[in-house]
C-alpha cells in the first residue's frame, strides 16, 4: 500500500511540475506578445488558457482523489493539501498572463509610448520567482522559499517604478497619452500580483516543511 501511495505522490509531483512549465511559458509569451506587439501570440495565449484550467481541475480531483484512498496524516496530507493550494495559485497566475495578452490586444496597432525597460525586469523577476517557488516545493527547501518571498520586495518596487514613470512622465504631461500608458499600467500590476501569487506557494511551502504559518507575518522568517 505504502509503494503504491508513493508512486501517487510522485504522479502528484509530475502533474503540478506540468502546470509550472506551462504557467511561465504563458507569462515569457505574454510579455514576447508585448514586446513585439503581436495580436497573434496574445490571441494563441488567450486561446491556451483553456489547457490550464482542466489540468488545474484534473490535479484537484487528483489530489481529493488521492485523500479519499489513503487517509494521509502529518506530512503527506500537508504535501497533498500544499499541491492543491499551490495548484489554485497556478491556475491564477495563468490568468493574470491571459490577462497581460489582453492588455496587448490593445496595444497591438500602437507604438510604444516608449522603449520597455522596468516591465520586462519584472517578468523575469516573476517567472524566477515561479520558476524557485517550485523548485522549493519539490524540494522542500525552506530556504529558497523565504528568498522567494523576500523578492516580492523587488516586484512591488519595479512596479512602482513603471507606475510612477508612466503617469509622472507621460499621463500628468499628456492625457493623450492614456490610452498607451494605461495598458502598461496593468501590465505592471498583473506582473505584480502574479509575484504575489508566487509569494503564497512560498509561504504554502514553508508551511508543508515547517509546519509554521509565516502568511502575514514576514517577521517569523528570519525565526526558521
Amino acid at each position: 500500500m505504502k509503494r503504491h501511495f508513493d508512486e501517487e505522490l510522485k504522479e502528484l509531483h509530475k502533474r503540478i511540475l506540468k502546470m509550472a512549465t506551462l504557467v511561465q511559458e504563458a507569462i515569457f509569451k505574454s510579455i514576447e506578445a508585448l514586446k513585439n506587439r503581436d495580436k497573434v501570440v496574445a490571441q494563441e495565449l488567450i486561446n491556451s488558457d483553456r489547457q490550464i484550467d482542466e489540468l488545474e481541475l484534473e490535479i484537484d480531483e487528483y489530489c481529493i482523489d488521492l485523500i479519499a484512498r489513503y487517509q494521509p496524516v502529518a506530512g503527506d496530507l500537508r504535501y497533498i493539501t500544499t499541491g492543491m493550494k499551490i495548484n489554485a495559485e497556478l491556475e491564477r497566475i495563468a490568468d493574470l498572463a491571459v490577462d497581460i495578452a489582453q492588455r496587448v490586444l490593445q496595444l497591438a496597432d500602437k507604438p510604444l509610448l516608449k522603449p520597455l525597460e522596468d516591465i520586462p525586469k519584472l517578468s523575469r523577476l516573476a517567472q524566477e520567482m515561479v520558476r524557485n517557488s517550485i523548485d522549493a516545493f519539490v524540494n522542500k527547501d525552506v530556504e529558497l522559499a523565504k528568498r522567494v518571498v523576500l523578492s516580492d520586495t523587488d516586484a512591488d518596487k519595479l512596479r512602482n517604478l513603471v507606475q510612477d514613470e508612466l503617469v509622472d512622465d507621460y499621463m500628468l504631461r499628456d492625457a493623450r497619452t492614456a490610452d498607451r500608458a494605461v495598458p502598461l499600467l496593468l501590465i505592471a500590476r498583473h506582473l505584480e500580483r502574479i509575484c504575489d501569487h508566487t509569494t503564497n506557494i512560498a509561504e504554502d511551502v514553508i508551511y508543508m516543511v515547517e509546519g509554521k504559518v509565516v502568511k502575514h507575518h514576514p517577521e517569523k522568517l528570519y525565526n526558521l
